[in-house]
């Protein structure tokens, strides 16, 4: 079974002859000897990989919001929790939304929920994708406003809160339309219904349009700020440290004339530039794949139908690797992890209750310097 490229619309393609493969958002009525897609074994593989990846980014994002709602990254400063909170919650999200969908669509090949939640679903689809992607805008402009304007700190909870007001916000508003555009539709001559866009453009360059602009909001835009803001932030670095070196001290970047801006800020530096990294890494060639669909939809006729399919799973890959990364730069969080584990291994034998014990307190040491390292410091260290 191929499937629409667009990371919007997606959706089972017809299949003509099992040759010809044409988009479904027109939905035409097919000629006697169309055949309905299968379930093909390129789809199995999607369908499997899209189930393991859903496990590990539910279990991984979930562990990741209770750690900063309820365990050890509460220490974290306090403009730094709503930031990972509201990553975890746009991964979990993605999670719960686009996986389960995209693995039970390629399963039924046809639309079996009806009218309104096919419009729901797709909804919820694009509001999760955007979510996903203005959260990692906001976290590149806090990290750039602490690193170019150190002394605005106090003001960076207020400002981070209003940040994601608004990227939740414009998550809803631009995912909107997905109700009005999208309807459960019977094809002509054949029982097979599909969760089209059939009847809501009048040409096909306005659908195009309709992608192309989602494209920006969903991509190009956030690719923007991001690039913007840590260009910023690496000139910077590097101009301090040219200056400290002309003066003929010990390469550091400082907040003022005294004060040398703390590791913990430029390890929260190091870890949202990978996670916005790995966002570019793990979405880039899917989407390029997308645009050349959009301009030139035979395109499904020369491409290997796996490479679609490996190309979506790869995209979310992204969803997992956001707390791996976490996980990696926060010992806090590797110290709640611990305790899980503590808990679960009660029958587990003294000397190695003992171990765990010591590498948790270790961890609870480094946690105090942890991505900035509590409220008490949020006033000094972003």
């Amino acid at each position: 079974m191929s499937r629409n490229l667009s990371l919007l619309l997606q959706r089972p393609t017809v299949q003509f002859n099992n040759t010809s493969k044409l988009s479904n958002s027109s939905f035409p009525p097919y000629p006697p000897d169309w055949e309905a897609p299968t379930f093909t074994v390129a789809a199995r593989f999607r369908v499997v990989a899209t189930l393991v990846l859903f496990v590990f980014a539910a279990l991984s994002n979930l562990s990741v919001l209770l750690s900063v709602t309820r365990g050890r990254g509460r220490r974290l400063a306090a403009h730094l929790r709503p930031l990972i909170a509201s990553l975890a919650s746009a991964d979990l999200v993605m999670t719960f939304v686009v996986m389960p969908l995209d693995a039970i669509w390629n399963v039924t090949v046809q639309w079996y929920a009806g009218d309104a939640m096919c419009k729901l679903l797709c909804f919820l689809k694009l509001f999760a994708m955007h979510s996903a992607a203005f959260i990692l805008v906001v976290v590149s402009l806090d990290r750039h406003h602490a690193i170019l304007h150190p002394l605005d700190a106090l003001d960076a909870g207020r400002r981070n809160k209003r940040m994601l007001l608004t990227a939740w916000t414009l998550s809803l508003l631009l995912a909107s339309p997905q109700l009005f555009i999208f309807r459960a539709i019977k094809a002509e001559g054949v029982d097979f219904v599909q969760c089209v866009t059939h009847g809501s453009f009048q040409q096909h360059w306005q659908e195009t349009a309709y992608n192309m602009f989602h494209f920006v909001t969903l991509y190009v835009f956030p690719l923007l700020v991001m690039s913007f803001c840590y260009t910023r932030i690496l000139i910077e670095i590097n101009r301090q440290m040219h200056k400290t070196k002309g003066k003929g001290t010990e390469p550091c970047l400082r907040r003022s004339g005294t004060d040398m801006i703390p590791k913990a800020r430029m390890k929260t530096l190091k870890m949202t530039i990978i996670i916005v990294a790995s966002f570019v890494v793990c979405w880039t060639p899917y989407y390029l794949l997308g645009i050349w669909y959009w301009f030139h939809p035979r395109m499904l006729q020369i491409t290997p139908e796996y490479v679609h399919h490996a190309l979506f799973v790869f995209g979310n890959l992204n969803t997992c690797c956001d707390p791996v990364i976490y996980g990696l730069f926060t010992p806090s969080f590797r110290a709640d992890l611990a305790d899980c584990w503590c808990r679960r291994n009660q029958n587990a034998s003294p000397k190695s209750l003992e171990r765990l014990s010591v590498r948790r307190g270790g961890a609870s040491q480094e946690a105090e310097s942890d991505l900035a390292s509590g409220d008490q410091h949020s006033g000094q260290q972003a």
